[in-house]
């Protein structure tokens, strides 16, 4: 994935069911995202259009995924599960063999698919967030 790809993977993203933006995901947030994380998020596409998206970075320990986003009219044939392996190979290749990830609470697709690859969801602890600032969606 490049920044030339953000207006083709945002309207997927809009398009999507359980997929939250947020001002974070401005084209400038995405670019800075990818500067930081070079070679960790990938598209899908088939001619010439984005039909598959997914987001990594790490902290140098864990790695951590997001917007896995593949159209509606080309799931169930395999393509999310490609991107996530790739996505997983770009950051072993990094030495980074653990990875999180957020999902909306009421997403029970991607609840089942992450489930059917081996995910799990953690009950040992809880997400805290604070925002350093005046936007709440940052």
């Amino acid at each position: 994935m490049t920044i030339d790809d953000y207006e083709q993977s945002v309207a997927l993203w809009q398009a999507a069911d359980g997929v939250s933006l947020r001002s974070a995901d401005s084209r400038a947030g995405i670019e800075k995202y990818l500067l930081r994380n070079p070679g960790l998020s990938f598209v899908a596409e088939q001619q010439g259009h984005i039909i598959g998206t997914i987001m990594a970075g790490h902290d140098g320990k864990r790695g951590y995924v997001q917007h896995l986003t593949v159209a509606t009219s080309h799931r169930r044939q395999g393509i999310a599960t490609a991107l996530v392996q790739q996505c997983l190979a770009a950051l072993t290749q990094q030495g980074i063999t653990k990875s999180h990830l957020n999902i909306l609470a009421d997403n029970e697709d991607a609840r089942a698919f992450w489930t059917a690859l081996g995910w799990y969801q953690r009950t040992d602890i809880h997400m805290y967030s604070f925002i350093n600032g005046v936007d709440p969606n940052a």
